[in-house]
């Protein structure tokens, strides 16, 4: 299983529809997919119709090592294919009590999950099988802090991937995300930044300035280009991955290239 963050530490850059549509589009070319939703606000779970605003969100209890089967904490979605970790507000003071603790594994509470067994999932009907066997990728996506919850996630991430718009404060922030990458090192030396996805572009002369920027000033990898479409914004009440609720918009597009150029396999 190779293990995704998509992490940014300023928001409004497309994080939760990035982790949500790739997902989809990976599912689509015949992986299986883990999704863990480590940010309180609970987006990505609502994506998926899964968000519980009333009990104890599954993250929260793997943050908290409140849990003994791995399958209390993942759920199906409507997609064969693709499960979910969900969040809720929880996750707040999970991750607060765990900043209090004196504890020597506060950065090995998501390490549990991926050597748990699982139980079926379409996967291995009748027998169990560990997380990171049963799912080819797991995407978690992260809120725009590092809180524990983060520094858990980055502990079994294998690649970052940062979503970003082009404008000079997003541009700016990418040095903070290297930072903290950096820093992450320290406690899972493999882990490495895939690279940038710019996010919502509309092909002005500004924004075209800072891809070039991008491409000849900085070492970032483009990973792809994502461009705007009014077709997001409706989708929101919808619910569905992008290319089911319009496949032709400029979005949908975008991320089908993308998850084909990442992956090497079409669709």
């Amino acid at each position: 299983m190779k293990t995704i963050s998509i992490l940014n530490l300023k928001g409004g850059v497309a994080k939760t529809f990035t982790a949500a549509n790739m997902a989809y589009e990976l599912y689509r070319r015949g992986y299986k997919v883990l999704l863990i939703d480590n940010d309180k606000q609970g987006n990505l779970s609502k994506a998926y119709s899964r968000y519980d605003a009333e009990n104890v969100a599954p993250v929260t209890k793997l943050l908290a090592g409140d849990w003994e089967s791995a399958d209390e904490l993942i759920q199906h979605t409507e997609y064969e294919g693709i499960d979910i970790v969900t969040a809720n507000m929880s996750l707040f003071g999970a991750t607060w009590n765990l900043t209090k603790e004196d504890s020597e594994n506060q950065i090995e509470r998501y390490k549990a999950l991926v050597t748990a067994k699982v139980l079926g999932f379409g996967y291995a009907k009748f027998d169990y099988i560990e997380t990171e066997r049963a799912y080819d990728y797991c995407i978690i996506d992260n809120p725009p802090d590092i809180g524990l919850n983060v520094v858990n996630a980055l502990a079994i991430t294998d690649e970052v991937i940062v979503p970003v718009k082009v404008d000079e404060d997003a541009l700016e922030g990418l040095d903070i995300v290297t930072e903290q990458i950096e820093d992450a090192k320290a406690f899972n030396p493999a882990l490495k930044l895939a690279g940038v996805l710019i996010t919502s572009y509309q092909n002005t002369d500004g924004e075209a300035a800072g891809v070039e920027w991008l491409e000849k000033k900085t070492d970032f990898n483009i990973l792809g280009i994502i461009r705007y479409s009014k077709k997001v914004a409706e989708n929101t009440f919808m619910r569905k991955p992008i290319y089911e609720y319009s496949p032709c918009c400029g979005a949908a597009q975008g991320y089908k290239k993308f998850v084909t150029a990442y992956t090497g396999k079409a669709r």
